[in-house]
Parts: C-alpha cells; sequence; structure tokens
C-alpha cells in the first residue's frame, strides 16, 4: 500500500470531500451537516496520495504542495476523555486496499494523543467488512441501536462498539 499523507480536515475542503462522502453512504450528511463536524470539540484528517514528481505537482489543482488524489477521511468528536469515530469513507475506487485499515489506525492514534481512554463507534449491522475491522481494531460490541439506519425501505439496526 502507498504511503498516506494525512491533513487536518477545514471547512475549505469539504466541498472536495462531499463526491466521498455520497459515494460511501446510502443517507449522507449534507455539506452543512459536515461543516457543523469541523472544529471545537471535533477533529478529522482526510488521506491522499503523495504526488509522484514535479510535473503532476504542477499539474494539481490543489493548493496544497505534494498532495495527490484524495483517498478517505474521517471525522471524530473528543469529550472528556472519550472519542467517538463519527464517519470514515474512503473512495470506493480505492476500496479493499487497506486505506480503511490505515485511516481508522490515524484516527486512534490522533484520539489516544488528545488523551481519549475510551473511543465508541458505531456501524449498519448489515457493514460486515467495516464490523470486521472493528474487531480487529480491538473495537466490541457494547449494544444496539434497533432501526437507527434508515435504508430503502425500512431501517436497520446500529452496532454500537467500544474499545478501551
Amino acid at each position: 500500500m502507498a504511503t498516506l499523507i494525512y491533513s487536518p480536515i477545514t471547512v475549505s475542503d469539504v466541498h472536495d470531500l462531499m463526491p466521498i462522502e455520497n459515494a460511501c453512504h446510502s443517507h449522507p450528511w449534507s455539506e452543512g451537516v459536515f461543516t457543523s463536524c469541523i472544529g471545537g470539540r471535533y477533529f478529522g484528517e482526510f488521506a491522499s496520495l503523495p504526488l509522484l514528481d514535479e510535473a503532476e505537482s504542477a499539474e494539481s489543482k490543489d493548493d496544497r504542495k505534494g498532495i495527490g488524489q484524495i483517498i478517505g477521511f474521517y471525522v471524530a468528536e473528543y469529550l472528556l476523555g472519550e472519542a467517538t469515530l463519527m464517519d470514515i469513507c474512503v473512495n470506493p475506487s480505492q476500496q479493499g486496499q487497506g486505506f480503511g485499515k490505515a485511516l481508522l489506525s490515524q484516527f486512534i492514534d490522533e484520539a489516544e494523543a488528545k488523551g481519549a481512554e475510551k473511543i465508541w463507534l458505531e456501524v449498519r449491522a448489515s457493514n460486515i467488512s467495516a464490523l470486521m475491522l472493528y474487531i480487529n481494531h480491538g473495537f466490541i460490541e457494547t449494544g444496539r441501536r434497533t432501526g437507527y439506519y434508515p435504508k430503502a425501505v425500512g431501517f436497520e439496526d446500529a452496532i454500537v462498539m467500544c474499545r478501551t
């Protein structure tokens, strides 16, 4: 897997991250909700591939030096010794290459650096690949929110998970 560059998410990044958000979720956040989760108690980063050479850098439409294609991002909250993963997305064209694992590890490292003693998340019960990723990173199921997530028809449970 390629080395990733992690950059803190700012309000000006939301527009560039929305296509990934929209592609990853059947019921994605709006730009307004995404923007409201930046700053204060919220933290997040996007991951991108490094540009390969100066010519590629000159062609880049991104003002950030050395940053190429955005692979994905996470958004989280830190409050009173606990962190919550609120959203994590990998561009569907880049999934299956270990980037979700890398983003999750980056989130855990940042949460622990902020002093989190517990890390929380919730996941759709049908999202088996995400469930396995979280279990493999030490998260355990602590509860369920029945009918929490909307689906095309009806609702599905959210599995609440924690890592200490």
